[in-house]
């Protein structure tokens, strides 16, 4: 599949992760959903995932190995208890690899 022609500006997107640490989990805006689509439409391997250990109570943290039924490599140490916590940790983390800059609101 061809790479997106859509690419993200740290500084000029950076009202859009503001926009979803305030609302990690619901609807978005146009340009936050443009950023999504590209933080999640990124090559398999070595992309961050969560993975739930607790429905509605814990999840972790994991890297996708890119290989087809190859289990998830889970980071260790890396768990949350809200969803909102872990979805904003791992935007963070697909933030830093798409622009090599850390996010840091």
């Amino acid at each position: 599949m061809p790479a997106s022609i859509y690419r993200i500006d740290p500084d000029r997107d950076r009202s859009f992760a503001e926009e979803f640490r305030a609302c990690p989990v619901g609807h978005h805006s146009a340009g936050l959903q443009r950023i999504l689509n590209l933080l999640r439409g990124e090559p398999l391997k070595g992309k961050y995932v969560l993975v739930v250990r607790e429905p509605y109570r814990e999840w972790a943290l994991g890297r996708l190995s890119g290989e087809r039924a190859k289990p998830v490599v889970m980071v260790k140490g890396k768990t949350y208890k809200t969803l909102e916590e872990a979805e904003w940790d791992v935007f963070k983390l697909r933030w830093e690899a798409a622009t090599g800059q850390k996010l840091d609101l």
